[in-house]
């Protein structure tokens, strides 16, 4: 199965992507913005801080391009959602381990922290797991347009089983006409005779 298979668009899994998105955009884009409003120097590795993470003018620029880029992901849905998702959730995670050995050397510009490394390290694997949420399991349910992507044989002949038993189960006119099996109702004289 590649990526760019397509989800149904009124499947269920396009909200959690959506949502997911646009909640971990949102978050980037407000703490880019109040990096901005502090009016920090771009490489400003002096240690202001913002939300107890330590932050400059560039790792504000950084945060709200990717935070836009989440929430158009979420106003578009479906794969393009879960695909991003997925790419910048895996971005999240590779900054934190390069951040990790960088934290105090002059290659550290974006003047990450300790707390900045774990921030990556959560918000890299919770991006991740919205991209992924129904999309990447050894036990997805055969409903799942991904499992029946994946099991295209298997699920035909779940498809033609379900319309079997639908044309099996469908309730038949009872024979006799539309009286039949219905009680006639009584009049007065039938009652009294």
């Amino acid at each position: 199965m590649k990526l760019s298979d397509e989800l149904p668009v009124d499947h269920q899994l396009t909200t959690v992507y959506r949502y997911g998105a646009a909640l971990c955009g949102l978050t980037l884009l407000v703490f880019g913005i109040l990096g901005f409003a502090d009016e920090l120097s771009p490489f400003s590795t002096h240690g202001h801080h913002i939300a107890g993470m330590s932050t400059n003018g560039l790792l504000s620029v950084i945060s709200v391009v990717v935070g836009l880029a989440l929430i158009a992901g979420g106003i578009v849905g479906g794969n393009l959602a879960s695909t991003l998702n997925m790419v910048i959730g895996t971005l999240f995670l590779l900054s934190g381990f390069v951040h990790l050995f960088i934290l105090d050397r002059s290659a550290n510009v974006l003047d990450f922290g300790m707390t900045n490394v774990l921030f990556s390290f959560i918000m890299g694997l919770i991006i991740l797991t919205f991209g992924m949420y129904g999309r990447v399991s050894s036990k997805l349910p055969h409903d799942n347009p991904y499992w029946r992507r994946r099991h295209a044989r298997e699920a035909a002949r779940e498809s033609l089983a379900v319309r079997r038993r639908g044309h099996e189960e469908r309730p038949s006119l009872p024979t006799g006409g539309a009286s039949a099996g219905r009680a006639l109702p009584t009049t007065d004289a039938q009652r009294e005779g």
